[in-house]
Protein backbone atom coordinates (compact mmCIF):
# COMPACT_ATOMS: atom_id res chain seq x y z
CA UNK A 1 0.00 0.00 0.00
CA UNK A 2 2.83 2.44 0.78
CA UNK A 3 4.08 1.92 -2.78
CA UNK A 4 0.85 3.22 -4.28
CA UNK A 5 0.88 6.25 -1.97
CA UNK A 6 4.55 6.91 -2.75
CA UNK A 7 4.02 6.68 -6.51
CA UNK A 8 1.01 9.02 -6.44
CA UNK A 9 3.14 11.87 -5.06
CA UNK A 10 4.85 14.12 -7.59
CA UNK A 11 8.60 13.35 -7.57
CA UNK A 12 10.95 16.21 -6.73
CA UNK A 13 13.89 14.56 -8.52
CA UNK A 14 14.63 11.66 -10.88
CA UNK A 15 17.35 9.05 -11.21
CA UNK A 16 17.78 9.79 -14.92
CA UNK A 17 18.39 13.07 -16.71
CA UNK A 18 16.12 14.45 -19.41
CA UNK A 19 18.78 13.37 -21.92
CA UNK A 20 18.34 9.77 -20.77
CA UNK A 21 14.55 10.09 -20.85
CA UNK A 22 14.61 11.38 -24.44
CA UNK A 23 16.98 8.58 -25.47
CA UNK A 24 14.70 6.00 -23.82
CA UNK A 25 11.63 7.38 -25.61
CA UNK A 26 13.41 7.25 -28.96
CA UNK A 27 14.61 3.71 -28.22
CA UNK A 28 11.00 2.69 -27.66
CA UNK A 29 9.83 4.34 -30.87
CA UNK A 30 12.47 5.84 -33.20
CA UNK A 31 9.78 7.47 -35.38
CA UNK A 32 7.97 9.12 -32.49
CA UNK A 33 7.36 12.85 -33.05
CA UNK A 34 9.35 15.06 -30.71
CA UNK A 35 6.13 16.64 -29.42
CA UNK A 36 5.15 13.18 -28.12
CA UNK A 37 8.59 12.74 -26.55
CA UNK A 38 8.15 16.11 -24.85
CA UNK A 39 4.80 15.06 -23.41
CA UNK A 40 6.21 11.75 -22.17
CA UNK A 41 9.27 13.35 -20.55
CA UNK A 42 7.38 16.35 -19.19
CA UNK A 43 9.45 19.06 -20.87
CA UNK A 44 8.91 21.43 -23.78
CA UNK A 45 9.29 20.36 -27.38
CA UNK A 46 12.04 22.97 -27.75
CA UNK A 47 13.95 21.36 -24.84
CA UNK A 48 13.63 17.97 -26.56
CA UNK A 49 14.98 19.49 -29.79
CA UNK A 50 18.03 20.82 -27.89
CA UNK A 51 18.58 17.43 -26.26
CA UNK A 52 18.32 15.64 -29.62
CA UNK A 53 20.86 18.12 -31.02
CA UNK A 54 23.19 17.34 -28.07
CA UNK A 55 22.80 13.60 -28.61
CA UNK A 56 23.44 13.96 -32.35
CA UNK A 57 26.51 16.13 -31.77
CA UNK A 58 27.91 13.48 -29.41
CA UNK A 59 27.08 10.72 -31.98
CA UNK A 60 24.61 8.94 -29.69
CA UNK A 61 21.95 9.14 -32.39
CA UNK A 62 21.48 10.00 -36.05
CA UNK A 63 18.45 11.55 -37.67
CA UNK A 64 17.05 10.43 -41.01
CA UNK A 65 14.02 11.66 -42.94
CA UNK A 66 11.17 9.26 -43.65
CA UNK A 67 8.65 11.10 -45.74
CA UNK A 68 7.67 14.21 -43.81
CA UNK A 69 8.96 13.05 -40.44
CA UNK A 70 12.23 12.10 -38.80
CA UNK A 71 13.38 8.69 -37.64
CA UNK A 72 16.23 8.25 -35.20
CA UNK A 73 18.95 5.61 -35.13
CA UNK A 74 20.56 5.10 -31.74
CA UNK A 75 24.27 4.31 -31.57
CA UNK A 76 23.89 2.23 -28.46
CA UNK A 77 27.38 0.73 -28.57
CA UNK A 78 28.79 3.98 -27.17
CA UNK A 79 29.70 4.21 -23.48
CA UNK A 80 27.73 6.22 -20.97
CA UNK A 81 29.39 9.57 -20.37
CA UNK A 82 29.95 9.88 -16.62
CA UNK A 83 33.13 8.37 -15.15
CA UNK A 84 31.07 6.27 -12.72
CA UNK A 85 29.11 4.70 -15.59
CA UNK A 86 31.43 4.74 -18.61
CA UNK A 87 32.21 1.05 -18.20
CA UNK A 88 28.62 0.47 -19.47
CA UNK A 89 27.21 1.21 -22.89
CA UNK A 90 23.92 2.83 -23.83
CA UNK A 91 22.87 -0.67 -24.91
CA UNK A 92 23.45 -1.94 -21.36
CA UNK A 93 21.16 0.76 -20.01
CA UNK A 94 18.47 0.20 -22.64
CA UNK A 95 18.54 -3.57 -22.07
CA UNK A 96 17.36 -2.91 -18.52
CA UNK A 97 14.95 -0.03 -19.17
CA UNK A 98 13.54 -1.03 -22.59
CA UNK A 99 14.14 -4.76 -22.87
CA UNK A 100 11.77 -5.37 -25.83
CA UNK A 101 13.16 -2.98 -28.42
CA UNK A 102 12.51 -5.11 -31.48
CA UNK A 103 11.03 -3.16 -34.39
CA UNK A 104 7.53 -4.64 -34.09
CA UNK A 105 7.19 -3.77 -30.40
CA UNK A 106 8.46 -0.24 -30.99
CA UNK A 107 5.81 0.51 -33.58
CA UNK A 108 2.81 -1.56 -32.50
CA UNK A 109 1.29 1.09 -30.21
CA UNK A 110 1.22 3.78 -32.90
CA UNK A 111 -1.07 4.30 -35.86
CA UNK A 112 -1.57 7.16 -38.27
CA UNK A 113 -4.54 9.23 -37.21
CA UNK A 114 -6.60 11.89 -38.90
CA UNK A 115 -4.56 14.42 -40.89
CA UNK A 116 -1.51 12.12 -40.85
CA UNK A 117 -0.59 12.63 -37.21
CA UNK A 118 0.53 9.70 -35.06
CA UNK A 119 -1.84 8.43 -32.42
CA UNK A 120 -1.14 5.99 -29.60
CA UNK A 121 -3.91 3.40 -29.34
Amino acid sequence: MWYIEFMSESPKWNFFTNHAHVLICLAKNPEQPLREVALAVGITERAVQRIVADLEEADYLSRTRRGRQNAYVLHSELPLRHVLENHCTVEDLLDVIVPDRDEDSMLRDWTIGEHGSEVRH
